[in-house]
């Protein structure tokens, strides 16, 4: 093949590497605009991981880098003062000068044809005389802006502005550090790549930009701020800029965040930063860039299809792994964008909050890296929740609020079950949640259970408008206290224009053939137009009614010897309707702003807080996201808790989605749990987070990261009624409450998981 690569730096350089190394019949050339010595930026960070892959690829490369790179295992964070190390992480540094060298001469080596100080406007002319067209030109790639509606990239410029500096000043770890000014809070990420230079980059949003008025600093002034201002960290020595060429503020950067929705046409193709590109607050730049490079080769060399068709193969292998990591550095790169949210936490957990940011790294995989860091930082947590400093799983630390305490962090997730006879409860109910208790969770939520006939989803929703009804929980709810450790909380609700529907199993969403009850919402919007029943817009009597109805509900709940209530505001139920503007379009005093559109909910709220006893908790669960152009956002989702906090809600059920059919979320492992994090540390109440979250690492990851302060798992519970009693057996934390009826199952499971831990150890 005829091959020419657009851009010089490591992903056009590794990739020519890789293809004249597997077939030296192939012409390969480099075309650079910038001289062979001109680079900006200083260091580049590699994990040991990502060294193994790159040494199957090419062994010489990576002996070269090998030798030339500073290796450490600590990340340090300082913080108000102290320092909190964590080790194990396994990174290496070099200088991206370095790099470059060793790839330039490895490429002579292999004969590769390098131009450099040459500019290249037309791609297309370059596609007419060779076989193959790789665009490696950056971030701002010219190939790709030639044919940009094609490759469609969704550019995302943030909002925090850099600066990357060097030193001399040898770092021992990679350092996270933060510093209050009078105009915000100042990141810095700095790290040691060879044994002189040190790179050191400082972030801050641009507005605390601004306010320092930084945009109208020189370069000059720039340098010496920022030497000023991190100078404990420096200890005399200077920072340095080799973006000579640039004046003002424009040594001040902001990250843009690329991902093409195509990565060829025809025979032309992107890789690295030009494809897409990861923020440097996970270090992944260059790694997919070379990873790019790996996998373009290979399917380049497999000789099977036409040069599209492989680079469709190319495309298909790596978006995957590049939105995986893309993903993990967005949670990282948002972190220190609202650093100002974390700003309240101790040093200790902010440390580790960092830590795990990218929600990649988890409670179980920094113990792998550093048992001694984590079992302090274990002991701390069970200290600060009342308890003797041993460490213990996060996830097994009791949480009080008003007057009930928990026994662990777990909660069954309200799911509704459609087994109910005329709103009654029956025997299936009694099996599920008792059964559920039993299994060691700490809080039990009901189904959503309807405050009227009309308030039900399906048929088959249970229900609380009845003193039988009543009853029937109590029962249920009796047993949960004799015989468990477990609270129960009763999640309580009106479907509104979701309502009259057949059960899940028989046609979810869709209208009953017959029996349908009239339906009630704030506006005379249908769920699913065209199919669903046309609810009736709820008039000020309608409002007067349904609050009854709550507070009705709410009276029973206490006689039923509920320890939680909750109402229901998500998932497009009426609460949720009231509070989003996708289902909202009143134009009176209940809808419009979102001060209006929390009013009815509100007014029920209170009502429900006034008729329940004082040393119980309430909560609220509401949808952070409607997944849909025009509805609420998680900004929005912060200032509808605010107001449920400020009307006495004792903490939040933080969920999403379901407002309206059309709604297109995005889903991945604990995807629901940045709502939590952003409404429990910005509102500064308390949360329960949901969604994908199903293993007891992310439960002890989130609650030890301070992203909530209970989670809430469905499936798993479903599953696995035992949930939590098996992983606090696989965790190797004895003192969970197990029935005593069961305790030989204890015994025996904890003494085969111990066996089987013996044997892998083994293998």
């Amino acid at each position: 093949m005829r091959i020419v690569c657009l851009g010089g730096g490591p992903a056009g350089l590794y990739f020519a590497i890789l293809m004249k190394k597997a077939n030296p019949a192939h012409e390969v050339t480099v075309i650079e605009r910038n001289a062979a010595d001109n680079t900006f930026g200083w260091g580049i960070v590699f994990s040991d991981k990502t060294m193994d892959g790159f040494r199957q690829a090419d062994e010489q490369v990576v002996r070269e880098i090998e030798a030339n790179f500073r290796h450490w295992d600590d990340i340090e964070v300082h913080f108000k003062g102290r320092k909190i190390t964590s080790g194990g992480h396994g990174f290496c540094g070099i200088a991206r000068m370095k790099l470059l060298e060793i790839f330039q001469r490895r490429a002579a080596e292999l004969g590769v044809k390098m131009v450099f100080e040459q500019e290249f406007d037309d791609p297309d002319e370059y596609a007419k005389k060779y076989d193959l067209v790789v665009g490696a030109d950056g971030v701002f790639s010219v190939t790709r802006g030639k044919h940009e509606a094609h490759f469609n990239p969704r550019i995302d410029v943030r909002k925090c502005r850099f600066i990357w500096l060097g030193t001399k000043k040898k770092l021992d770890a990679f350092t996270f550090a933060f510093k209050q000014t009078e105009w915000g809070w100042f990141n810095l990420h700095a790290y040691r790549f060879s044994e002189e230079w040190s790179t050191f980059i400082v972030e801050t949003p641009e507005d605390t930009w601004l306010k320092a008025g930084i945009d109208k600093f020189e370069p000059e002034q720039s340098v010496a701020f920022c030497q000023t201002l991190f100078a404990d960290l420096l200890d005399g020595h200077e920072l340095i800029s080799n973006a000579r060429h640039l004046r003002g503020s424009a040594v001040w950067l902001k990250f843009n965040r690329v991902l093409c929705e195509r990565w060829y046409k025809d025979n032309i193709v992107l890789i690295g930063d030009a494809a897409h590109t990861a923020h440097f607050a996970i270090g992944s730049g260059t790694k997919l860039a070379m990873e790019d490079a790996i996998a373009l080769a290979g399917v380049l060399n497999s000789a099977e299809g036409t040069v599209p068709q492989r680079l469709a193969r190319y495309q298909a292998e790596r978006e995957v792994e590049a939105l995986k990591l893309q993903s993990a550095a967005r949670n990282r790169m948002t972190w220190f964008e609202d650093i100002e949210r974390y700003v309240h936490l101790e040093p200790e957990q902010l440390a580790f909050s960092l830590l795990t940011a990218s929600q990649r790294v988890g409670h179980d995989n920094l113990k792998l890296r550093d048992a001694p860091y984590v079992n302090g930082y274990d002991a701390w947590f069970a200290q600060r929740c009342g308890l003797p400093g041993k460490p213990l799983p996060p996830m097994f630390t009791p949480f009080k609020l008003r007057g009930m305490t928990l026994c662990n962090r777990v909660a069954v997730s309200p799911m509704c079950m459609y087994s109910a006879d005329e709103g009654m409860p029956g025997e299936f109910h009694f099996q599920h949640y008792t059964a559920r208790a039993l299994g060691g969770a700490g809080l039990v939520f009901t189904e959503m259970t309807g405050v009227s006939p009309q308030a039900r989803i399906t048929p088959g929703c249970a229900g609380i408008w009845t003193d039988a009804q009543a009853s029937a929980w109590k029962r249920i709810v009796d047993f949960v206290h004799a015989g468990s450790g477990a609270k129960m909380a009763l999640q309580i609700g009106h479907a509104g224009r979701k309502g009259s529907t057949e059960r899940a199993w028989e046609g979810i969403d869709q209208p009953l053939a017959s029996g349908n009850w009239e339906l009630l919402a704030p506006s005379p919007l249908p769920y699913i137009p065209g199919v669903s029943q046309i609810p009736r817009e709820m008039t000020r009597a309608d409002m007067d009614a349904v609050k009854a109805d709550f507070v009705a509900a709410t009276r029973r709940a206490q006689a039923a010897g509920f320890d939680m209530i909750e109402l229901h505001a998500a998932h497009g139920y009426l609460m949720s309707a009231f509070l989003s503007p996708l289902a909202n379009q009143r134009t009176d005093e209940y809808g419009g702003s979102v001060e209006n559109r929390c009013r009815f909910p509100l007014e029920v709220f209170r009502a429900m807080r006034a008729a329940w006893p004082e040393d119980r908790p309430m909560s609220v669960r509401i949808s952070a996201h409607d997944w849909a152009p025009g509805g609420n956002m998680p900004d929005d989702a912060a200032q509808i808790a605010s107001a449920f906090k400020q009307a006495g809600a004792d903490i939040v059920h933080v969920s999403s989605g379901q407002v309206v059919k059309d709604e297109q979320p995005v889903y991945g492992r604990m995807f629901q749990v940045p709502f939590s994090d952003q409404i429990r540390n910005e509102v500064r109440v308390p949360t329960i987070a949901v969604g994908n979250i199903y293993e007891a690492d992310h439960v002890n990851t989130i609650i030890a990261a301070g992203r909530a302060d209970l989670c809430a798992l469905a499936r798993p519970h479903l599953s696995d009624a035992a949930w939590t009693l098996h992983a606090a057996a696989q965790l190797g934390y004895h003192e969970a409450n197990w029935p005593k009826q069961y305790a030989s199952a204890k015994l025996q499971l904890e003494h085969n998981l111990g066996r089987a831990g013996q044997l892998a150890m083994t293998a």
